[in-house]
């Protein structure tokens, strides 16, 4: 080979070296920047927030004689319906429903809140404004399309990122949260932020967990009806449930040891120590829910989760593909309930799974 043929072939692998070069540091200065971004506009609320109340209630007060019904429901943001699977559980997918899938499941949604007709709502996973669900508002279209129109609600943001990066199409804008619904007046509402178990730069781009305490006054007392909606945390190596579970355990506490009447209900993402799960059977490969250790309360709590009903399915795979006798389901949703308070009864409804990976949880109670 000649010098000149030597010299040509270095500038060859010079130019190609220089372009793999250029196109990494293009690269991370992209990653680089839209980390910047990220933490300059990272959702960072302050520990307790004012709640704004919308709509108008049925009733000025709670009424202490009559049986009541409160129901919690994981909405899965109206894309997580029977066809359904999601990367995070071990899926594939990241968009998991078009637009008029997520209409179709809200419909759905909304015509079984109607068919139960409950004094009180709690749901969770509602989008406002995010690229997952087609960017449309459903806490305003649920309330609009319940039947009874004397709710009143909250509604307390614990998803909010401009832009999440990651996988590949990337998750986009989310904007979402927990929804709190009652017929009877809410004199007061507050977002109380949980401990977020994420560091920075995971931080930026994930949940930020809340608390959304909701005061109700009742007809003849000087007590309120606290009623907490909330969702603890899913996706972190379990240290992060436990404090977000003390942190509640302190509020529901302090709630009850002034008298007042405390409901919590939700997606726990744990089950109740106690809890019998014989129902369900544990599949090799696929996520077990930790268990909240209900003896850390005082004893005077009652623990509700309905142990004959699945209150969750795995999202590994779409439910409609399997025999579901090989599918994954969980018992993770329920209610803890202060002691002056009477269950009547709780159910978890079997739904399928047709519109959301969850099944809404009915109780029933009268205050003593």
């Amino acid at each position: 080979m000649t010098k000149e043929k030597k010299f040509k072939k270095r500038k060859l692998w010079q130019k190609i070296i220089i372009c793999l070069l250029l196109i990494i540091l293009i690269i991370v200065l992209v990653f680089s920047a839209l980390i910047g971004y990220l933490t300059l506009t990272e959702f960072n609320p302050d520990k307790e927030v004012p709640l704004r109340l919308t709509g108008k209630s049925q009733t000025n007060s709670v009424n202490k004689s009559r049986e009541m019904t409160a129901v919690s429901w994981n909405i899965g943001y109206g894309a997580l319906g029977s066809d359904a699977d999601f990367f995070m559980d071990g899926g594939k997918s990241v968009d998991t429903a078009d637009k008029d899938g997520v209409n179709k499941n809200l419909k759905g949604i909304s015509s079984e809140l109607n068919s139960i007709n409950p004094d009180f709502i709690l749901l969770q996973e509602v989008d406002t404004d995010a690229k997952r669900s087609s960017y449309i508002n459903e806490a305003s279209k649920l309330q609009s399309e319940l039947l009874n129109q004397d709710y009143q609600s909250s509604f307390a943001e614990n998803f909010k990122v401009k832009f999440i990066p990651y996988p590949i199409p990337p998750i986009g804008k989310v904007n979402a949260g927990i929804m709190t619904l009652s017929k009877s007046k809410i004199s007061e509402a507050t977002r109380v932020q949980l401990p977020c178990p994420f560091k920075w730069p995971t931080r930026v781009a994930n949940l930020k967990r809340c608390l959304s305490i909701n005061r109700l006054p009742i007809e003849g007392s000087d007590k309120e009806l606290v009623i907490v909606n909330l969702h603890l945390e899913a996706y972190d190596d379990g240290d992060g449930k436990k404090a977000q579970a003390e942190m509640l355990r302190k509020y529901l506490q302090a709630e009850a040891d002034k008298g007042n009447y405390v409901i919590a209900g939700g997606d726990f993402n744990q089950t109740f120590s106690g809890t019998d799960t014989s129902i369900i059977k544990q599949f090799n490969g696929t996520w077990k829910p930790p268990v909240l250790d209900t003896d850390k309360f005082d004893k005077s709590w009652q623990f509700l989760m309905d142990t004959k009903t699945a209150s969750c399915r795995s999202l590994d795979k779409p439910l409609t593909s399997l025999n579901t006798n090989k599918f994954q389901f969980y018992i993770i949703d329920g209610f803890i309930v202060s002691s002056n308070i009477e269950v009547t009864s709780l159910e978890t409804k079997q739904m399928g799974f047709k519109n959301t990976d969850h099944n809404p949880v009915v109780l029933k109670f009268k205050l003593k």
